[in-house]
């Protein structure tokens, strides 16, 4: 691998509300395996996330909540971080899209673009509150959805039938703020950016990353350019938002703030401006994101397929329109959606599992492997419990942990819990080195593409071939005639539960470092280092003598008492 440094963002979380399983692994989790691997193979990694803050939703969401919109944001970032913590997320920094830095860069880039012409300012037609006093964004008009009859679709899309609506469709529409159906269309002044302008840049600039990115990336990209790229609004009329500074539009534009898919993605430079701060590292934010200074860095972004638009139409217009040397992605991973049992998870409609109650009934290396396992890269993938706990049961539990407790457990009753000296590696030890000395290899080339699901598959293989290998040794038998043959089968048996926790820690940390401290403590190290040497090296290092310990149980296997009882808890109905 080439000198370089390598910047990894995951699509903000938004703030109103913990993140269900689909949000998880669409973004943050897999960009979490990736930014551990990368720092596992000694890249200079910086992993950068923040909460998305501003816009109308949030404003509901705290006016349901019963808060000022500040305290709403504040306890869900806290909230947001706990649980994204617990899971294992090792950002460097999860900042706040609300936060000062965004605000400053938000209006840097604005200002850029009207000093270079691509914005302007249009009257457009809105929906007005006479009792509220004020204009009401599409998510401030409630009413009945003219297609299906659900009574609280609100005035951008139906929640029951998605159906993407317009305030003018709802059936008997009110504010959602006071409840008034007292409302009128008026006109509003709001800042256009012009990104009709940009279309065969952005075509160049896409096509040029045609053997690089999914194809899920490109065709949806593409077929957002082919459908007709229309200029669109980036302010709107709320109060929580980045204000649109006074030099823009000269007054026209007072009391207005920046639409929240405008400013959201700025936040990514800004939680790295945050994260030098609070690092006391001055501007070195800017070495990663801003010319030449930033020449070597590779810069990867994980998203849903739902953000891929932002990220490959929207925010590429802002940074190009400035017209300064800010960096662009090199590599964008979307992901297709991750089912509950047919349908889809949904944050509004409480349906599926959410990382908080994910975590209340199993560790979070349970569900980190699972789904990185089942990620939803080339089509949708479909949770059910059945299916989950049959992963769990025969990969983790049967695979990796019946390895390690097999081999620690009868190295302490046969070797006195050390490792075996004696014995040299013979012909199956020699075959399985090389087996591994291909795979090995493979899995971490795997990685570095963000392939998950066929890394995941790599690295199961991996383990299956240990357990083949002691099946077939089965030193429990030959010590009983050839303790020499037992001890070498032994000995390489433990420098696989060594190696394999190396391998393991991208995607399950908590459980890799376990492993690892059978054989060796890791004191306080944080990250465990891919395997760098000749796999000859790595599966004959473990020292004569060297004591290792036999853990408890690894990974308890899930029950069909359990299955059915979060059946029930969560529901379990095809739809």
């Amino acid at each position: 691998m080439s000198k370089r440094r390598v910047l990894i963002t995951s699509a903000l979380p938004y703030i109103n509300g913990i993140k269900h399983l689909g949000n998880l692994v669409g973004s943050m989790l897999t960009a979490d395996v990736f930014a551990r691997f990368q720092r596992a193979r000694g890249v200079e990694t910086l992993f950068i996330c923040a909460t998305d803050e501003h816009g109308s939703t949030t404003e509901l969401a705290a006016l349901e909540a019963g808060q000022d919109v500040v305290t709403f944001c504040a306890e869900q970032h806290a909230a947001q971080a706990d649980v994204c913590r617990r899971f294992g997320l090792s950002w460097n920094h999860f900042g706040r899209s609300s936060n000062r830095p965004n605000h400053e860069l938000t209006q840097h880039f604005a200002r850029q673009l009207w000093k270079n012409g691509h914005l302007e300012i249009r009257s457009t037609k809105q929906v007005y509150s006479n009792a509220d006093g004020r204009f009401l964004p599409d998510r401030y008009v409630i009413g009945t959805c003219p297609h299906c009859g659900y009574p609280s679709a609100r005035g951008d899309q139906c929640e029951n039938c998605t159906r993407v609506l317009d305030p003018a469709d709802l059936i008997a529409p009110r504010s959602a703020i006071s409840g008034s159906s007292d409302l009128e269309i008026r006109d509003s002044t709001h800042l256009f950016l012009k990104q009709s302008q940009f279309v065969p840049q952005l075509r160049e600039w896409i096509a040029s990353h045609k053997n690089d990115w999914p194809l899920l990336v490109t065709s949806i990209a593409n077929k957002w350019l082919d459908e007709g790229l229309h200029d669109r609004g980036i302010t709107r009329d709320v109060e929580w938002g980045v204000p649109v500074p006074d030099d823009i539009g000269d007054g026209q534009l007072k009391g207005k703030v920046f639409y929240v898919w405008f400013d959201a993605p700025i936040e990514y430079i800004g939680a790295t401006w945050e994260w030098a701060e609070a690092n006391n590292r001055g501007n070195e934010w800017k070495s990663w994101w801003f010319g030449e200074e930033a020449r070597d860095v590779a810069y990867f972004q994980f998203m849903g397929k739902d953000n891929i638009p932002f990220h490959t139409v929207g925010f590429p217009v802002t940074v190009m329109g400035s017209d300064e040397p800010w960096k662009l992605v090199d590599q964008l991973k979307g992901f297709n959606y991750i089912n509950y049992y047919g349908g889809k998870f949904s944050t509004s409609q409480k349906r599926g599992v959410f990382m908080d109650t994910a975590l209340e009934i199993l560790p979070a290396d349970y569900w980190r492997y699972y789904l990185i396992a089942n990620a939803p890269e080339g089509s949708d993938s479909n949770f059910t419990w059945e299916h989950f706990a049959g992963v769990v049961n025969k990969d983790l539990a049967d695979v990796l942990g019946n390895f390690v407790n097999r081999i620690t457990r009868f190295c302490a009753s046969r070797f006195d819990g050390r490792v075996p000296g004696e014995g040299a590696y013979g012909e199956d030890e020699h075959a399985l080195i090389a087996e591994l000395g291909k795979r090995v290899p493979a899995c971490a080339e795997l990685f570095e593409r963000a392939e998950f699901r066929k890394a995941a598959a790599e690295l199961r293989a991996i383990w299956v071939a240990g357990n083949e290998y002691l099946t077939h040794a089965a030193p429990w038998t030959t010590i009983k005639t050839d303790r020499d043959r037992a001890a070498a089968s032994v000995r390489l048996g433990l420098n696989l539960v060594h190696i394999f926790s190396h391998l393991a820690w991208p995607v399950i940390p908590a459980m890799a470092r376990q492993i690892h401290e059978t054989i060796q403590p890791l004191g306080d190290r944080v990250t465990i280092p891919w395997p760098s040497g000749s796999l000859d090296e790595e599966l004959d290092q473990l020292e004569a003598g060297q004591p290792i310990r036999s853990p408890q149980v690894l990974f308890a296997k899930i029950t069909d008492e359990q299955i059915m009882e979060w059946t029930a808890r969560f529901g379990g109905t095809e739809t």
